[in-house]
C-alpha cells in the first residue's frame, strides 16, 4: 500500500471546478468496482441518500459524461445477457482516483445547511390549528423512524464488503441522526401539549378575573 508521501506525489496540481455531485459520483467509483448507471443509482440510494442526496438517473449520467470528459472515468459496453441490451459500465481512472483523493483531503468543507420542512411549519404554528401541527410532527416522526430502520438494514448489507467500512460508519451516523429526529419529534409533540395546556390555564385565569367584583 502506498504511503501518504507517495500519494501526494500523484495529486493533481489544481482540481477542476466540478460540482459536489460529480465528486459524489466519482466517489462511488472510487471503491474500485466497474459500475453501470443503474448500479450507481442503487449505491447512491443505499448510502448517499441518508446524508447528502441521491441523484436521479439523468443527473448520474450527466455527471458520468462530465467525468469522462475530464479524464476521471472511462466506460465500455459489455456483452448483453440473453434478452437484454448492451450495458455501459464505468470505471475510475488513475487520474480520477488521484483527483477525488485530493478533493476529499483538501477541498473546503461546506457546513451542513438545514432545510427542515417540519420546523418551518412549526415556526408558522400560529397559523395552524394545534391538531394540524401534531399531525405534521407525527408524520415527521414516522418518516424519521422509517429512514432509521432503512439505514439500520443497509448497515447489515454493507458489512459483507470490507471496502465499505467507512460507508458503514456513515450509515451508523445516519441511523443515529434519524433516531434523534424521531426523538425530537416526540419532544416537540410534548412541548405542544405543554404549550396548549398553559394557554388553557391562562384562559381560565382570565375568565375568573372577569367574574371578580
Amino acid at each position: 500500500m502506498a504511503d501518504d508521501k507517495d500519494d501526494k506525489t500523484r495529486e493533481p496540481a489544481e482540481l477542476p471546478g466540478l460540482p459536489a455531485t460529480s465528486w459524489a459520483v466519482l466517489g462511488l467509483l472510487s471503491f474500485g468496482r466497474e459500475l453501470s448507471g443503474y448500479d450507481l443509482k442503487k449505491w447512491s440510494d443505499w448510502s448517499l441518500r441518508f446524508f447528502y442526496w441521491s441523484p436521479s438517473f439523468s443527473q448520474i449520467y450527466s455527471e458520468l459524461k462530465r467525468l469522462e470528459k475530464a479524464g476521471y472515468a472511462t466506460s465500455r459496453l459489455v456483452a448483453p445477457e440473453v434478452g437484454t441490451r448492451d450495458k455501459r459500465v464505468y470505471r475510475i481512472t488513475d487520474e480520477g482516483m488521484a483527483a477525488v483523493r485530493t478533493w476529499a483531503r483538501t477541498a473546503p468543507l461546506d457546513p451542513p445547511v438545514l432545510k427542515h420542512g417540519p420546523m418551518l411549519r412549526l415556526w408558522l404554528g400560529h397559523l395552524l390549528e394545534p391538531r394540524q401541527m401534531r399531525e405534521i410532527l407525527a408524520g415527521h416522526r414516522e418518516h424519521a423512524e422509517g429512514m432509521r430502520l432503512r439505514a439500520e438494514a443497509d448497515i447489515e448489507g454493507a458489512k459483507a464488503d470490507e471496502a465499505w467500512a467507512y460507508p458503514s460508519l456513515t450509515l451508523k451516523w445516519a441511523e443515529r441522526y434519524y433516531a434523534s429526529e424521531r426523538d425530537l419529534a416526540d419532544a416537540m409533540l410534548a412541548d405542544i401539549e405543554e404549550l396548549e395546556a398553559e394557554r388553557e390555564r391562562r384562559r381560565g385565569d382570565e375568565g375568573l378575573g372577569d367574574k371578580r367584583p
